[in-house]
């Protein structure tokens, strides 16, 4: 049971890694010219806002150097990092958000639709708040357990776009979903179990359209991540899913023969 236990946390997600590395497509087996238009959007995307300074370098830094100690209120799997519920602001920073490129990645996605209404599941300390918001039309409505990363999230977020949704995300979300209103773009970022992530998807889809997005994070985190998305790409509503590792990417999009693909970026 320890050897299991000890494989699921540390060897998984490198054990997947390298599946992910063999089976990976490059942009010439891309046969949609969707797709290839979109992916190709995508690499100049990331090229141009990565060779320039980040837009959130300051923020960034901020967190990096606050090393208040907070209590943390984990609803999910916690942090294969951190075990304790007393965690410094500046060592979530470091363990538990996302590096610039996938942050740049979320805005990039968010941007291929409407962006009325955007929902990320997961605040955390409000790093990838800041990339959303940015790309934000409408209204974001972030979603988060902990109060205290909540204070975090908003003490760095200068865009009034941006509400903050706090408590249990399996009570709160369908309580916001109940205003009956079209998802354009939502990031999964939170909790990180299989039966969560599966019940997140499952709320939001009623409320998806021909141009919704839905972006799953961490789909190699963990066995139980990694069956949730294998089980959520098999939706007969999803037409286009692709997985870069690090995230996996729905599309919902009317005309697309069904697919799914492996890529690098």
């Amino acid at each position: 049971m320890l050897i299991f236990l000890i494989i699921d946390l540390d060897i998984y997600p490198f054990i997947a890694y390298i599946r992910y590395w063999l089976k990976q497509e490059d942009r010439f087996s891309l046969q949609s010219p969707f797709l290839a238009d979109l992916y190709t959007g995508l690499i100049t995307y990331l090229k141009t806002n990565l060779s320039t300074e980040d837009p959130f370098s300051s923020q960034r830094k901020q967190l990096a150097e606050d090393h208040e100690k907070i209590q943390i209120l984990d609803f999910g799997a916690g942090s294969k990092k951190l075990s304790s519920n007393f965690r410094k602001t500046s060592e979530i920073y470091k363990y538990s958000t996302s590096g610039r490129k996938f942050s740049t990645l979320y805005r990039y996605f968010c941007t291929q639709t409407p962006a009325i209404h955007v929902i990320e599941l997961g605040t955390c300390v409000g790093i990838n708040s800041l990339y959303l918001a940015s790309a934000t039309k409408g209204n974001l409505y972030t979603f988060e357990g902990s109060p205290t990363l909540l204070e975090k999230a908003k003490a760095i977020n200068p865009f009034s776009q941006t509400s903050y949704i706090g408590g249990n995300i399996a009570e709160t979300l369908p309580k916001h979903l109940n205003q009956d209103q079209t998802i354009d773009f939502a990031l999964i970022d939170a909790t990180h179990t299989y039966e969560a992530t599966l019940s997140y998807f499952n709320s939001m889809l009623p409320f998806i359209n021909d141009s919704s997005i839905i972006v799953v994070a961490d789909i190699h985190w963990s066995k139980g991540m990694e069956k949730a998305w294998e089980e959520i790409i098999q939706n007969q509503t999803i037409t286009l899913s692709l997985d870069f590792y690090e995230c996996g990417v729905l599309f919902f999009r009317k005309g697309l023969t069904k697919s799914h693909y492996i890529l690098a970026i």
